[in-house]
């Protein structure tokens, strides 16, 4: 909420409007005087890292009354205030349409008691709402995401990881509790994303009456498969077909009784609300926030309300009316025990990860079915390791085998395809490897050429491989190609083929977002919010590299989430012009009051203005104002456990290219192609697109949505306007 919060603000104060801030939401908006206070651009600086909201929020039953409605109405009035802007949840955003809906009838009365003149109501017959979706339960109805989502399931997936570490040891059974009263999205994808044993949603009811014994049967046959653990999800608000709720405490009796074992539990509870923001939900409150302006200036807001949205990477202006009516149909219709329709509005992504689930869920594959014919799949990493290259191969294995095939692992890219160097698969080799880091399998940057292709043939004919999954960045990409290329000369490489996208440098063609580069910049934002900490107490400027080669997603995403000051990318260059105006910008911040500044530096941005020599320069004339130091972040960015997002990413991606290579096997030519994500999509590319739809010389694609965003960090990392005058209409924020 902060990331939104200073968004708002600081677009609001560029385009010259004034902003005030309401503390303690509506029960703030009720009590008015000190409560409503003028927002500055100083007034929002270093919060990007903070949890919670700075200006408070609270329930307020009195708003719910038409008597509070109209006291707002009067402060709102009293203010001056022309349009609100509010983040919350379904409950906040439709106070604020009610209150909007309203307006009309409260300034009528205002006026017939003499509390608000009819020069004042004269100045303001409507009010503008715009909203903004703050839930972690992402339970709101027109957007992918909703403001914290993202951050809850960080801090849950690490809790799964810290108790699976305990439950292994200790061979134990544990149920963990997360919020989700209405809504899901919670529990089933940090199951995913830990690999859990058994999830327990509202809107997907288990099926049958003998639930109990199911699952008991599937934990047992895991223990016996070798499984030395177990986890149970369960959200809040789950229930059985009767409606009866399952809660921790039914399940450990449950397990408890059938497994004869101790049973632990551990209710999550407001944990997941806490700590610092994950990068994702400092860049979505930002893009939001800012939109949130945008649509208010722009005229979109002024016949009804607008909520701010986002379908896969591209704002969404959606009607607040219709967004929150959607949002409590869901809810009514699981009152109603509508399960099948609740799960249909739900969208299709929250189904196809819920179908994976259940697969997932599995002790064991499904045998093969009599006569099937059973496809030899490989899988194999290239290129640069990648977090969530690990969770792909789990993904790939057990929904190959689960369909009645054979999974063969490739060792170390594509020398191991070369010199045979391959295994086959079970489901329990993979068991573990979904919150694993690096690539088990193993990687390599070398690309197939000359002798390699004769080699590659031999081993697909002697291991009898019908299709090939390639798991990896640039160098994966451009080996694929180049096998597709051959098969006019090697008939053996007339098999499915496809490329999944992992590498944090986020540079791959047809998606717009890779395997990896989620946890990438997590780690970024994680150092450099060590590294401001340390330089608030000296009053330093540091210079952070960042990988990405000669793509600057990294870069920029980085400092859009951190709010840094500039942002250096190979797209754009460096030049010395560039850097005299970014070091006269912070000298004045400091002169100013500043007390920490940072500058993002890709690590290709420019061959001669590389980290050292714009940190020696900015120190040697930076005048005594404050010193310079400069951190390169290297192979960190690479490592780690991967991020719920991009656990979640590489299994969903997984399922589908395991798909593709089962229906294309049935064709008389089978088709190559690479997957991605565009506009929240799941989409497959021919592989013969692949030259004309990227920059072969920078290693990069041609169309990168990310560039859109470099205008919206230049705004809110800009010194203070303090030479403008606002306008005389005003934007307030809830």
């Amino acid at each position: 909420m902060n990331a939104a919060v200073r968004a708002v603000v600081r677009t609001a104060l560029d385009r010259g409007v004034e902003v005030f801030g309401i503390s303690e939401g509506y029960a703030g908006l009720i009590e008015g005087g000190s409560r409503i206070q003028p927002l500055t651009w100083s007034s929002v600086g270093g919060i990007l890292h903070r949890g919670g909201t700075t200006i408070g929020t609270a329930r307020s039953e009195e708003f719910r009354t038409r008597p509070g409605r109209l006291t707002a109405a009067r402060n709102i009035l009293a203010t001056g205030l022309d349009a609100l802007i509010v983040i919350g949840g379904d409950g906040s955003l439709h106070g604020a349409n009610l209150l909007r809906s309203e307006w009309p009838g409260l300034v009528e009365e205002l006026v017939a008691s003499g509390q608000v003149s009819p020069e004042v109501a004269a100045l303001h017959p409507v009010l503008v709402v715009v909203g903004l979706f703050g839930s972690i339960d992402n339970d709101a109805a027109g957007t992918d995401m909703t403001i914290g989502a993202d951050t809850a399931l960080h801090r849950i997936t690490e809790a799964i990881d810290a108790i699976s570490s305990t439950a292994s040891s200790h061979r134990r059974t544990f149920v963990v509790e997360v919020m989700g009263r209405h809504c899901g999205y919670l529990a089933l994808m940090s199951a995913i994303a830990t690999g859990s044993d058994w999830v327990f949603i509202p809107e997907n009811p288990p099926k049958s009456d003998n639930w109990e014994d199911e699952m008991l049967a599937s934990l047992k046959a895991a223990r016996d498969a070798g499984r030395r653990d177990a986890t149970v999800v369960v959200a809040e608000g789950a229930t059985d077909r009767d409606g009866q709720p399952i809660t921790s405490e039914r399940l450990r009796d449950v397990l408890g009784k059938g497994l004869g074992e101790s049973v632990r539990i551990t209710v999550l509870g407001h944990v997941q609300r806490g700590g610092s923001p994950s990068a994702y939900d400092r860049n979505l409150g930002t893009i939001m926030g800012h939109a949130a302006v945008e649509t208010l200036l722009g005229g979109h807001a002024d016949r009804e309300s607008q909520v701010i949205g986002m379908r896969g990477n591209r704002v969404e202006r959606i009607s607040l009316a219709e967004s929150v009516a959607q949002s409590r149909e869901v809810n009514r219709l699981l009152e109603a025990r509508e399960y099948a329709r609740a799960l249909e509005m739900r969208g299709p992504s929250f189904n196809v990860a819920l179908g994976t689930m259940q697969m997932l869920l599995r002790a064991l594959p499904h045998p093969p079915q009599p006569g099937q014919r059973r496809l030899r799949l490989a899988i194999m990493h290239a290129g640069a390791p990648a977090p969530g290259m690990n969770a792909a191969v789990r993904a790939a294995v057990r929904v190959a085998l689960d369909h009645g095939h054979i999974p063969l692992g490739v060792q170390g890219g594509f020398p191991g395809l070369v010199g045979d160097d391959i295994k086959t698969m079970d489901w329990m080799s993979v068991d573990g490897w979904a919150s694993r880091g690096g690539a088990d399998l193993g990687t390599n940057r070398a690309v197939p050429e000359g002798p390699d292709f004769y080699a590659i043939a031999r081993t697909i004919e002697k291991r009898r491989i019908e299709g090939l999954l390639i798991i990896g960045g640039w160098e994966a990409y451009q080996g694929a190609h180049r096998l597709f290329e051959e098969r006019r000369n090697y008939p053996a490489f007339e098999i499915p083929l496809v490329c999944l996208p992992a590498t944090i440098d986020n540079n791959l063609p047809g998606t717009e977002l890779s395997i990896g580069a989620d946890t990438a910049l997590n780690s970024i934002v994680t150092v450099v919010d060590k590294i401001k900490q340390s330089a608030v107490a000296e009053r330093r400027c540091y210079v952070v590299e960042v990988m990405g080669r000669r793509c600057g997603y990294l870069a920029v995403m980085a400092g859009l989430a951190t709010g840094a000051e500039r942002v250096y990318i190979p797209e754009e260059g460096i030049t010395l012009k560039a850097m005299k105006e970014d070091l006269d910008a912070l000298i004045r911040g400091f002169q100013e009051g500043k007390r920490v500044g940072l500058v993002i530096r890709n690590e290709e941005a420019n061959p001669t203005y590389d980290t050292a020599f714009i940190s020696a320069l900015f120190d040697e004339e930076s005048g005594g104002e404050f010193e310079v130091r400069q951190s390169i972040l290297g192979h960190l960015q690479q490592g780690g456990d991967p991020s719920p997002f991009d656990r979640i990413q590489a299994t969903t991606l997984a399922r589908q290219c395991v798909s593709f290579l089962i229906e294309q096997a049935a064709e008389a030519k089978p088709a190559a192609a690479f997957i991605g994500t565009v506009s929240g999509k799941l989409v497959f590319h021919p592989l013969e697109d692949l030259p004309r739809m990227v920059d072969e010389e920078n290693r990069r694609p041609k169309q990168q949505w990310w560039l859109s965003l470099r205008g919206i960090n230049a705004v809110l990392a800009r010194p203070a306007p303090s030479t403008r005058k606002p306008r005389e209409r005003g934007v307030e924020m809830r």
